[in-house]
């Protein structure tokens, strides 16, 4: 199991807690994927919304492919996972960014590919955002340009969407960046088989991974492609001492209060296709996160981590509230029962900077 976290650009991921104590800095961020390193942590995803749906609309937020970048020059192994949605690139540019920060982190540097779902971002942000089935459409013409570019010089693409002629990229990637992507739709199913090199998936319980990662396998095999190189979940953690300490966290959290936090929901599930609606306990966290159930004592928490290894996941994409000091619980006490011969106890037992 690779253990991945998401990088709170957004100032946390509750929309019921006003304050996570995570400040919206690059020091903050920085420190955290330092840390991470040393504990055990082998990916971070930084997420890329203009506006910020975690907190309301009117709330900071920072831009997600600078500070991958940054993040790139400042750290040594993490794989930085950078979000981008098709709407507010230029393919083109897009690939000679990719290819830059490539060689900043030499060769640490990966996509999700994310097709958009907030009609009201790009409404403000001026971003492209059509029909569902239409994003999918322009996301594969987006990333044949990506390869293409990465891959051949000059390279020239006519399609629907796009068209660049004789273009030139160099230098290319050391390593040609990976690129995650997901989707519920039948429309995003079928277009990830085509275009995508892994497959990430909202949180879901154990047999909705199981079944969702079979049937993957299955259209990749019937597409003559070779297999998915990964399966990643998002999820969220409470790890606590005692199974009741983390029910009443888990309680605290989902106190649904209406608010600017949740002008998002809407656009979610009208703009979404998705195979589990979530309710408003749900969104109270991000990314359906709480559905996989990763929430209890160090040991209940990496037994249910095997049970999704054992279906297939084999990336997690953690989020934490405190991030700082949740994932050092998380590093210390829960992947060293998960991965016992991994370093993750080694770093853990270090010295903590603290984290703020």
């Amino acid at each position: 199991m690779r253990f991945g976290y998401w990088t709170p650009l957004f100032g946390g991921w509750l929309r019921n807690v006003e304050d996570e104590d995570m400040p919206v800095t690059f020091d903050y961020v920085k420190r955290l994927a330092q840390r991470a390193e040393r504990i055990g942590f082998d990916l971070t995803l930084v997420p890329e919304l203009n506006l910020n749906d975690i907190k309301g609309t009117a709330a900071p937020s920072l831009e997600a492919w600078a500070l991958a970048a940054a993040l790139a020059a400042t750290t040594e192994r993490l794989e930085i996972m950078a979000a981008m949605r098709p709407g507010y690139h230029l393919p083109a540019v897009t690939a000679k960014q990719a290819a830059t920060i490539d060689e900043i982190s030499c060769g640490r540097f990966t996509f999700n590919v994310v097709s958009a779902w907030w009609a009201e971002e790009a409404r403000q942000y001026g971003g492209i955002f059509s029909e569902h089935d239409d994003r999918y459409a322009r996301t594969e013409e987006f990333v044949a340009i990506l390869k293409g570019l990465w891959s051949e010089t000059p390279f020239s693409f006519t399609g629907e969407y796009y068209d660049v002629q004789n273009t030139h990229l160099e230098p290319k990637p050391r390593v040609t960046p990976r690129i995650y992507a997901g989707g519920e739709s039948e429309a995003g199913k079928s277009s990830i088989t085509r275009f995508a090199d892994a497959y990430l998936t909202h949180g879901g319980t154990v047999d909705e991974l199981r079944t969702k990662i079979d049937e993957m396998k299955r259209r990749r095999e019937d597409a003559g492609a070779a297999p998915f190189e990964a399966f990643g979940m998002a999820a969220y953690v409470i790890v606590r001492e005692t199974e009741e300490e983390a029910q009443a966290e888990l309680a605290r959290i989902t106190d649904v209060r209406h608010g600017k936090a949740y002008e998002s929901y809407q656009d979610f599930i009208s703009k979404s296709q998705l195979e589990h609606v979530p309710s408003l306990e749900d969104y109270s966290v991000s990314n359906r996160g709480l559905r996989p159930g990763f929430v209890g004592t160090p040991q209940q928490v990496a037994d249910r981590i095997r049970e999704f290894e054992d279906a297939g996941v084999d990336t997690l994409l953690l989020q934490f509230s405190p991030q700082a000091e949740e994932m050092e619980r998380f590093g210390e006490q829960v992947i060293p029962l998960v991965r016992p011969s991994a370093g993750a106890s080694v770093g853990a037992s270090e010295s903590a900077e603290p984290v703020a």
